[in-house]
């Protein structure tokens, strides 16, 4: 099946660094084509994960955490419009959609919901996870918070 690839923290202040461009043509023969975010790349072939995690591993000098999550569950994160009932965002409100790399230890609520910022910053609670699925495939979640101001 199509996938989507997140790499977690690479290319952040000299740390894990990698041309995602040079990534995606070695990666050519499984569809492989970064999207223009750091470390972000849909995979259009179908592959399993476990080759595909190898195939990427073999050509970093380096071993990222990656979350594979199957290309439907994005689409349909998309479709279902998570935000269509949040407010607008603004310079003190962002939707963001978070994926993690293992269960959170307890259950989120999500969308979250974040009580009123107090004193000029907000108080964020944890971020909602994509949680993996019963294949091990990360599943997308979305999320409203308050961003802090300065």
């Amino acid at each position: 099946m199509a996938s989507v690839v997140f790499f977690r923290a690479v290319n952040v202040g000299g740390h894990q660094r990698f041309q995602t461009s040079v990534l995606a043509k070695q990666l050519a023969d499984f569809g492989v084509v970064n999207i223009g975010a750091a470390g972000t790349f849909v995979v259009r072939k179908n592959v399993s994960q476990a080759t595909l995690r190898a195939e990427i591993l073999r050509r970093l000098a380096f071993k990222p955490e990656l979350m594979i999550c199957p290309a439907r569950d994005v689409i349909a994160l998309k479709r279902d419009d998570p935000f269509q009932d949040a407010p607008d965002e603004t310079k003190d409100l962002r939707h963001y959609v978070t994926i993690m790399t293992k269960h959170p230890e307890r259950s989120l609520p999500c969308p979250s919901k974040n009580p009123p910022a107090t004193s000029g910053r907000s108080n964020s609670s944890p971020s909602p996870a994509a949680s993996p699925s019963a294949s091990g495939a990360a599943k997308p979640s979305a999320s409203s918070t308050p961003t802090p101001s300065s």
